[in-house]
């Protein structure tokens, strides 16, 4: 498929070659930054892709540099990179970059990041088959991934939703506690179900169950599976014991697309240093195809009180 040519007029075509630099090496920074080929043509630049961020961005880049040179500044990479870094900065391209990515779930409308890191994150999604989603509690992060997977089956992209969280947070084990298998681990997935049901009206959430669209289930029970088609989210993946994950990470199918959530600041095993999450933040950063996204403690929207509770841990565990 053929890609959009955004087209950006200058002045004059004397603008445009100073703009360019010495045998287009200005060009060249201008491709490496957007990983999108660049092109002039008389007084025109012209960036050819389809991303409508990547347009945004370099619209609000070259309108910069164009006044830098009417102003008669020098052209070349160093100040691209300047002017690139304090646009990526600016409020205007932040809530350019806020409104462009969005989750349509439905009946349930378009759910729009309240912050750039939450834009960054569906941004992420988007993009790769394998995302953590790592942070403090009152991120967005389970929301958003059960909301994208949701609009992703409304697509029919997925034939399942399945949602796996640890049950054994504290020592204990899934024998002891009383009921059947879903009256046991209907506890520890309570936080899952209650933004399905945000995001599902009645009859949706029926439907999806007559189908069993969605599936929950304790992480024991990955153990042997193959994910194919499915989207599947691994919550309070901080409580994963490092045999866990990799069990998990190697159930992944073809055409399956995982999210993985936790916050390394809540572990509740015996031995933090057996969690699972903790060790693949060490050594899974350096492959390609998967995503690690960083929440922090000012992108928590749950409320203000819980951002400043968050704040408060974070400055005690510095001073211990």
């Amino acid at each position: 498929m053929r890609k959009q040519h955004f087209v950006i007029k200058l002045e004059n075509q004397e603008l445009l070659q100073e703009l360019c630099g010495e045998n287009d090496c200005n060009i060249d920074k201008l491709e490496a930054l957007f990983e999108s080929k660049v092109i002039s043509y008389g007084n025109e630049i012209i960036i050819e892709t389809d991303n409508q961020q990547k347009q945004a961005l370099f619209k609000i880049l070259i309108d910069k540099i164009d006044n830098l040179l009417i102003l008669g500044k020098h052209i070349d990479s160093d100040v691209i990179q300047e002017v690139f870094d304090l646009v990526i900065k600016s409020s205007d391209y932040q809530k350019t970059k806020i409104m462009n990515n969005f989750i349509d779930v439905g009946k349930y409308g378009k759910i729009f990041p309240k912050n750039l890191s939450q834009s960054e994150y569906i941004e992420a999604m988007n993009k790769f088959s394998l995302v953590f989603g790592i942070g403090p509690a009152g991120t967005g992060k389970t929301f958003l991934a059960v909301a994208h997977a949701i609009s992703l089956i409304q697509q029919k992209r997925f034939k399942k939703l399945v949602i796996t969280r640890p049950v054994v947070e504290s020592g204990e084990n899934l024998g002891f506690l009383p009921g059947d298998l879903n009256q046991k681990i209907d506890p520890y997935l309570r936080p899952v179900y209650d933004v399905l049901d945000l995001l599902l009206s009645k009859e949706e959430a029926a439907k999806f169950e007559e189908r069993k669209v969605i599936e929950a289930a304790p992480l024991a029970y990955m153990r042997g599976r193959n994910l194919n088609d499915c989207y599947v989210i691994l919550d309070e993946a901080q409580n994963v014991t490092k045999s866990q994950m990799k069990m998990f990470l190697t159930r992944l199918g073809e055409n399956s697309m995982t999210v993985v959530t936790g916050d390394p600041s809540q572990i509740d095993l015996k031995k933090s240093s057996e969690s699972g999450l903790v060790e693949v933040m060490r050594f899974l950063g350096d492959i390609d195809l998967i995503s690690f996204h960083y929440f922090s403690e000012s992108d928590v929207i749950r409320s203000k009180l819980v951002r400043q509770i968050v704040d408060a841990y974070e400055r005690n565990a510095k001073i211990i």
